[in-house]
């Protein structure tokens, strides 16, 4: 299951240093994506990788806090419910048609 990462990476202050963080993030198997902000020193990353060897890379370029670790099922929720949505949207029809067969039926 994808998990979201999200580390502090306090040596992350210029342009070259989150260059190098976010390719130092790549390197690992299992990664999906990268976010980088530079004003807050933050580093997103979302895949099946292993936590441990994502910090273990970065502290090559600099100090790493590991500000939270979690599930990355925001944007699948969403579509979840978008999808019970449309299925809500078909089952009055379906009802519908039962109807419609009984008085047929009674003729």
């Amino acid at each position: 299951m994808a998990q979201k990462l999200v580390l502090k990476v306090l040596t992350m202050t210029d342009e070259k240093t989150k260059q190098k963080a976010i390719e130092a993030a790549a390197d690992i198997y299992g990664v999906d994506s990268i976010a980088a902000n530079l004003q807050e020193q933050k580093l997103t990353v979302i895949g099946e990788m292993d936590a441990v060897a994502v910090v273990k890379k970065l502290k090559k370029v600099g100090k790493v806090d590991i500000l939270s670790v979690g599930p990355a099922k925001e944007e699948k929720k969403e579509e979840k419910k978008e999808e019970a949505a449309k299925k809500e949207d078909k089952k009055p029809p379906e009802e519908k048609k039962p109807e419609e067969k009984k008085p047929e039926e009674k003729k």
